[in-house]
Parts: C-alpha cells; structure tokens; sequence
C-alpha cells in the first residue's frame, strides 16, 4: 500500500517512554542492599543461577524482520481503513471474474460506503489492530529472556534459554519454551570470572534466535488473550472484529451486483488469508538467522557471606545483533540472576 515502514521505526514510536524494571547500578563497592551497607564480595562465581536479560530489539534490529510491523500499519494507514483494508481482503479472496472486477473498479466507492457504517461492519477493528502493534512493540522494546546459567569450578559455563518474560500495559507474562513445544537453546563454551572488588565477566558469545517463532508466541499467547480473550489467534481477533455477514450485505448495495452471501463468503475467506499472511511474514524471518553476539558485565553479591555468589546484579549484555548477516549495535540489554 504505502512505502514500507521498518519495525524498529513503528516500535519507536508506540513504545517510547517505555522503562525496564531492572535493578539499578549498585556502585564499585560490592553493592548494597538498599540501606546503603555494602555487601561481600563472593569468593567464587560456581553454581546454578536463574537469570533474566532484558534486551531492546526494536531500536537497532537490522534487516527484513520489520516486514512483520508493515501489516498492521496497512490496516490502518488510509483515511478510508479499515474498511478499505477489508474490501481489498475480499476482493483477493473472490475468483476471477465479471464480479472481482466489478468490485476492484468499484473498491474506493465501496470502501466510503461501508465506511459510512463503520460502526455495523467493524466497531473495534482499528482499536484492536493499533493494539497488537503497540504490543508488539512492547514486547520488542523490552524483550526478556528466562535464563539459566551454569558455572563450573573452573569457570567455564553453560547458558540456556528456556523462554520469554516481558511485559504487557503493565501485566507481566512468562512463557516456557518447553510448553509451547519449543526447543531451548543452549550456549556452551562461556568463561565466568569474578574479580575480587566483585566484578563479574561473562565471555563473548552467539545466542542464535527464532525471531518469526517466538514473536508469534508472544503473539498468540499474550497479546491477542489481552485484546479478545475469545480469541487465541489473529483469524479469530479479525473474525471477531469484523462482521462478514453485514460487510457482505453493504457490498452487495453499493455495486448492486453479485450476491451478498458471495461477499460474505469472501469477507471470511480473506480475513483468515490475511492473517495466514501475517503468521507467513513471521515464518519467513525465520529463513534468515538472528544472531546476538554479547559479552556481560555484572556484580556479583554473597547475602548470607558463605563465600558463594547468590545474586547477579547490575548486568549489562554489550555487543552486537545480527539478522541475515547485517550487524547492528545492540541498544539498551540488562540481566540480572539468582542462585537456584
């Protein structure tokens, strides 16, 4: 429809002001504990630590990933739509013919007809469109990672990806790879060091990532059972929104030819093509890799001074992110953990 607008643009826009609630700097001096006492320094880094990154992939997110954000500004982005953004669903959804091309010649009248009746055909459309772009520009902002890290003796580690936790218009959602039928993704080969003011280094490594695969579980499981919680994929939200039988009606009286149950019909079979074309854009992000490469820096804490680190404070993931082998800095990452 209109030139295509990136994703790290439309998310800049309907999550700015957005904060992260991890923890802040807790200073050089082994950290505190809010009351301003200093806390020991660990003498080792070995253990089991559950732990959450907190990454901002919206702002430099490199590549074709932001195809995904274009269709929702197609569905909103005419004085016309949605109602234009309807009859172009049921104009590709009729067979070719005498009545799609009645309909293609007709489709700016047929549009500001229904338009007109807006309220009949597709009362909540826009809203509930607007609301899965500022979703998922939420969840891309602040776009969190359940961890687990594991470190050995030596100081070698393991890290594992178990899911995503982010969080809604102030509703909080975690989601476990393992329910989903996700595998996890394990990264091994780190190095974890711990000096002895408290500084923690975690080594340079690559986390690949299923960009398409786990935006659609964000989704499917989070943002669309917020917007219509009768609805647990995008054809039932447009289905949902939009009343077929009505924009069929209004079709056939503004072009007079045809039948409105044929409308109807289409109506529902493009609105299902259309979202099978969102889900399609997602799968094929996935075609090419997201990659980050990030090496942390952190503080680590011994609360009860056994000389073991039972928190990971202050975090910060540095480095870069990679889709289709296009480098882009990494904006604002923060994690942060504890011994499990």
């Amino acid at each position: 429809m209109k030139t295509l607008i990136s994703l790290s643009m439309l998310f800049a826009v309907t999550v700015a002001g957005c904060t992260s609630d991890t923890p802040g700097d807790g200073g050089d001096g082994g950290g505190d504990d809010g009351g301003g006492a200093p806390q020991p320094v660990p003498a080792t880094p070995e253990g089991r630590y559950a732990m959450r990154s907190e990454l901002d992939l919206a702002t430099n997110i490199p590549g074709t990933a932001g195809t995904v954000a274009t269709y929702f500004i197609q569905a909103t982005d005419d004085p016309e739509d949605p109602t234009l953004f309807i009859v172009q669903k049921v104009t590709e959804a009729l067979p070719n013919g005498s009545i799609k091309n009645a309909l293609q010649s007709a489709t700016p009248f047929v549009a500001g007809y229904l338009n007109d009746r807006l309220l009949e055909v597709a009362p909540t459309f826009v809203t509930k469109v607007i609301d899965l772009g500022n979703g998922f520009g939420q969840v891309a902002k602040n776009f969190g990672m359940v961890e687990e890290l594991a470190v050995d003796a030596a100081g070698g580690a393991t890290k594992t990806i178990k899911g995503l936790h982010f969080e809604i218009d102030g509703t909080e959602h975690e989601l476990a790879f393992a329910d989903y039928g996700i595998a996890e993704t394990r990264v091994d080969g780190l190095t974890v060091s711990l000096a002895k003011n408290g500084q923690l280094e975690i080594s340079e490594h690559k986390v690949p990532m299923k960009y398409g695969q786990i935006m659609r579980l964000a989704l499917d499981q989070a943002i669309i059972p917020m917007i219509d919680p009768a609805s647990s994929n995008l054809g039932e939200l447009f289905h949902a929104a939009v009343n077929c039988t009505k924009v069929g009606k209004y079709i056939y009286d503004a072009i007079g030819f045809g039948s409105a149950s044929t409308f109807e019909s289409a109506c529902n079979a493009g609105l299902t093509s259309g979202a099978t074309a969102l889900y399609n854009l997602m799968n094929n992000i996935d075609t090419a890799a997201l990659e980050l490469g990030i090496a942390g820096t952190a503080r680590g804490i011994d609360k009860n001074r056994d000389g073991k680190m039972d928190e990971i404070v202050t975090g910060t993931w540095t480095g870069k992110v990679s889709y289709a082998g296009t480098p882009a800095p990494l904006s604002t990452a923060k994690f942060f953990g504890a011994r499990m």
